[in-house]
């Protein structure tokens, strides 16, 4: 499956893509700057310079060809609201509607854990909770074939390949790379299609954790 990885130059997105190739799939890594393309071209990987402050065509253009698109892409913790709102929110439902002029019916989006209720939101972050939620609303109301990954905690661990997947979570944590194996598992899942879930470090192995979402 050819995986266009919007936000490919991020910490789960470089992750997702490398495990995509482990996987048999051809991973095209969307990025925001040129030295970025060179960097993956020079690894092997297809690369396309797309702003998501762009035009819905221009991204478009970026996606063509591909068979599914993820989207990890984030403003990141050191901008201000106003880069949250533009990316994280405006950038994904864009990258939605670019996804179906291009044809492509499977997208899964990186979310947070309880983006979907309101009052367990980290209210510490509450712009960055307010542009998943109303994402993740778009994506299920968009007609694509979505799954929706809401994981806790970030951390930059090694991953366990241990996981605790479920539409209602408590508060916990997780390696972002058994978030990016994570996504790479329910690429093909028939049982995560047009599913959100929470996602956190558990007991349970990834492949059978998104069998049983």
């Amino acid at each position: 499956m050819n995986v266009a990885v919007v936000g490919a130059n991020g910490q789960i997105g470089k992750q997702v893509v490398g495990f995509l190739k482990e996987d048999g799939h051809t991973p095209r890594a969307i990025v925001r700057k040129e030295e970025q393309v060179q960097s993956f071209e020079q690894e092997g990987v297809e690369a396309a310079l797309v702003d998501l402050e762009g035009t819905v065509e221009q991204i478009s253009n970026g996606l063509k060809g591909a068979d599914a698109v993820v989207f990890s892409a984030g403003s990141g913790g050191s901008t201000g609201s106003d880069k949250t709102l533009l990316i994280d929110l405006d950038g994904a439902v864009k990258t939605m509607e670019a996804a179906k002029e291009a044809g492509i019916e499977r997208f899964i989006i990186v979310s947070a854990l309880q983006a979907h209720h309101r009052e367990n939101w980290n209210y510490s972050l509450k712009p960055y909770y307010v542009a998943k939620h109303f994402a993740d609303r778009a994506l299920e109301d968009s007609g694509l074939t979505y799954t929706i990954i809401r994981p806790g905690g970030l951390l930059n661990e090694e991953g366990t390949g241990k996981v605790s997947a479920a539409e209602n979570l408590e508060r916990g944590s997780i390696p972002r790379e058994d978030v990016a194996r994570t996504i790479v598992a329910s690429l093909t899942e028939a049982s995560t299609f047009n599913k959100g879930f929470d996602l956190i470090s558990g007991s349970t192995g990834i492949e059978e954790a998104v069998k049983n979402v």
